[in-house]
This record gives C-alpha cells, sequence and structure tokens, in this order.
C-alpha cells in the first residue's frame, strides 16, 4: 500500500513521536514485511527520490519534505529462542514489543529507559540502556542484521556493513530486522528517588560521589526537571524543582548499595523496589505523549562538582528558558569493546549530560558552557539536529563511515536522522 497527501491515513502515518520538524513525504509506505521495503526502495530509485525512515519517531532530527517515507511501526513482530538467548526483531518493533515476547522466558534485552523508542533505531545509534554498566552498549550484542541497500537488494550485513550499522546509525540502508542478544534478568531493583531540590540542594553532589563507588551492577542516572503545578504531575511533586535520581540495580545487596542516597533525607516521592523487567520504563517515568523538543548531548571525562553546581541555576526555574537535564553514569562495561568491533566511540567517557529543551528555545549551549573543558565526545542517540558527527566518532572511525556511506549509498539517497 501506498499513501498520498490525500489519503485519509497520510497523518497518522507520517507523524511520530518528536513532533519540533514532522515528516512532510510525497508518499509513504507503511510496510509490513520485509518484501514490501524492498518494493518501497526499488519505487524510491525508479523515481528518483529521496528516503526517510520512521518507526516511533523519536530519534527524528528533520523531517523529510518530499520523496518516500518508509513507516515501519506495523512491521513489529519479535521471535525468541530462548535455548540461544536471542530475539529477532523486526523493523518497527519497540522495547515494548521486545519485552512482551522475552518476559515469559524470564529474559530481558539491553533496551532504554523508555519501551516505546524503536528498539532497532536505538540499537543502529549505539543503544545506551538500563542495564549499560553491567553488560555494556546494545550494539555490543547484535548477532545479525539483515538491510535493505540503497541499489534496492536485502542481504545480510557483511563485515563492514555489520561494523558500521552497529553504532553508525542508518546512514547505509533500510534495516528490515536484527537478531540481538538476551540476558537472564526478569527482575531488577529499580525506580527514582525524587527530591526537591529546594530542600536537598546537596543531591547532585552526594549523587556524585556515590557513583564513583558503586559496582557495575548499578546503572543510574539523574534527571533535573522543573515540574509545573498541574495535573497529571503527581500532588507530591507539582510546582517542585526536582532532582529524580534513576536506579537499576541487577543482584543482591541493593538497598546496602543505596543508603548513602536514603541519607539525603526524605523524598518526595519514592518508586525504588523489585520490579518486573517487563515493568522497567517505570524507572524513569518518562512522558508517553508526542511533543516537540530540542536535544543536546555531550559526554565528559569527570563531573566537576563547580561545574555541577552550574545547573540548577542555568536549567531550573530561575532560569530565562526552562529545560530537563539529564546525567548518565557510564564505565563499567560501556569501557569494554565487544568480541566483534562496532562503531561506537568515546568508551573512556565517565559521564553523559543531555539537555532536553521543549518549544522553539534552545539555552543548551549556555547550559553545557560550563562542561567544555572536561567534554570528549557525544553520544548519537541524544542528540537532535545540526551536530558535527565528527563530535560522535575518533577521526579513524569517522573516515571508515563516510567511506562506506559512498560504498553503500553513493547517490545520498537515505536521508537518516544523523547524516555522515
Amino acid at each position: 500500500m501506498m499513501l498520498t497527501t490525500t489519503s485519509k491515513e497520510y497523518d497518522e502515518a507520517r507523524l511520530g513521536y518528536q513532533r519540533r520538524d514532522p515528516h512532510r513525504p510525497e508518499v509513504i509506505f507503511p510496510v509490513t514485511s520485509a518484501t514490501e521495503v524492498e518494493e518501497a526502495v526499488r519505487y524510491a530509485i525508479d523515481h528518483d527520490k529521496k528516503i526517510a525512515v520512521q518507526a516511533s519517531g523519536h530519534g527524528l532530527t528533520a523531517g523529510i519534505d518530499g520523496g518516500v517515507l518508509i513507516a515501519t511501526a506495523k512491521f513489529n513482530s519479535v521471535t525468541v529462542d530462548p535455548a540461544k538467548k536471542t530475539a529477532w526483531i523486526e523493523a518497527g518493533a519497540t522495547w515494548r514489543d521486545v519485552m512482551a515476547a522475552t518476559a515469559p522466558y524470564g529474559l530481558a534485552p539491553l533496551s532504554g529507559s523508555f519501551p516505546g523508542v524503536g528498539a532497532i533505531s536505538y540499537t543502529l545509534g549505539g543503544g545506551l540502556g538500563l542495564m549499560a554498566r553491567r553488560f555494556g552498549y546494545a550494539a555490543d550484542h547484535v548477532r545479525r542484521i539483515e538491510v535493505v541497500t540503497m541499489d534496492g537488494v536485502r542481504r545480510d550485513a557483511d563485515r563492514d556493513l555489520f561494523w558500521a550499522t552497529r553504532g553508525g546509525g542508518g546512514n547505509f540502508g533500510v534495516v528490515t530486522g536484527m537478531e540481538i542478544e538476551l540476558f537472564d534478568v526478569p527482575t531488577l531493583y529499580g525506580g527514582s528517588l525524587y527530591f526537591d531540590l529546594a530542600e536537598h540542594p546537596d543531591v547532585l553532589e552526594v549523587w556524585r560521589q556515590w557513583t564513583e563507588t558503586v559496582p557495575d551492577e548499578v546503572t543510574t542516572a539523574t534527571a533535573l526537571v522543573p515540574l509545573p503545578d498541574i495535573p497529571p504531575i503527581p500532588p507530591a511533586l507539582r510546582g517542585r524543582y526536582i532532582a529524580q535520581v534513576q536506579l537499576a540495580i541487577l543482584g543482591d545487596n541493593s538497598e546496602e548499595l543505596i543508603r548513602q542516597l536514603r541519607a539525603i533525607g526524605r523524598p518526595a516521592m519514592d518508586t525504588v523496589g523489585e520490579m518486573p523487567y517487563v515493568e522497567s520504563g517505570r524507572i524513569f517515568a518518562e512522558p508517553d505523549r508526542p511533543d516537540s523538543f530540542s536535544s543536546r548531548n555531550v559526554l565528559v571525562s569527570d563531573l566537576d562538582p563547580t561545574a555541577l553546581a552550574t545547573l540548577p541555576k542555568l536549567a531550573g526555574p530561575e532560569a530565562s528558558t526552562r529545560c530537563v537535564v539529564g546525567l548518565r553514569q557510564l564505565g563499567g562495561a560501556l569501557t569494554r569493546r565487544p568480541a566483534i568491533a562496532n562503531a561506537v566511540c568515546h568508551r573512556d567517557a565517565a559521564y553523559s549530560i543531555t539537555v532536553i529543551s521543549p518549544g522553539d528555545d534552545d539555552p543548551s549551549d549556555a547550559v553545557l558552557e560550563p562542561w567544555r573543558e572536561l567534554t570528549v565526545g557525544r553520544l548519537l542517540n541524544f542528540n537532535g539536529a545540526g551536530i558535527d558527527l565528527r563530535d560522535v566518532y575518533d577521526a579513524e572511525t569517522f573516515t571508515r563511515l563516510t567511506e562506506l556511506r559512498e560504498r553503500y549509498d553513493p547517490s545520498h539517497r537515505l536521508l537518516a536522522n544523523h547524516q555522515l
């Protein structure tokens, strides 16, 4: 089936989670199989059209204007092999789809903080998830990738293509399926401690010191969130500037591990406890409504206490433009290279800092300025439009990726979220 601008289903098919610059294609192929992906790519070749691909639309940086949109949301089956501890996921599957399929076997994928994100696009960008410090990037645990390249041919990714697609984003073809490793994690200990920064101004410094002591079984982040005094915000959080300390812990002695955080004081809200992995979206508890926002990320070598202390002033309620700042601890398994090399770089980074800004104003330059001297790179997945990909990759990796882009898409027909 092909949709045009006059089709009743056109808007529903083109719009995703990110509404800042939505797709405006000439035609849409809402595909349900790999064969239909091939047909869509060949249509674009025959009519000399650009191609964009969208599953959930969370990572959209700039919409396509004209051309062909391949919408994969309904191409979302997941097949689990419990004996091999793997899953085959189709192009449009979200992490919610994957977890629903793997949970009955007590297995878990290396999923991200929000279950509604497209699993394949997340993994193509590296994939920094809830168990990252224990197992590494999602891209480190991919077994096989099937892709339709820009000559219209469907193939298993060979050595070069397999390397590039795991961390190089969607620059090399339309991925129709991916085999990923699964892990024996039926449950984890997690949730969030929500501290009012007006009552507990030391939260960030305590969290920083605590992260220097925790084992790899702990994956943690903190979000600074200025919350309005409106429903559906929980009454305990309304109108407050919150430091949301996010926790995902594997193994025993979980409460002992977070004793230092508990000593900060009584949180405004506490959701920490044992949970089935399939419910792990409750840890970050991110909003699931479509929105317009910008996102900027940097990777840093350390969390400087002086720079850390600037965040509430630059991003909080008294700032000219409010925004959400997310800090994630890295390290652990993220520093280790996989058995089969991929394109993920800057594995020596210690923390990630992301600034998310609603609406049209973007204060991220000012918020991130105090971190300039500590910045070592960027993550692909947490950045919106306009970044220099030479900040995401080292020079050798960037050169190899651009050469492979020329090999597999010499006409630059494919409009990836982050273009090489």
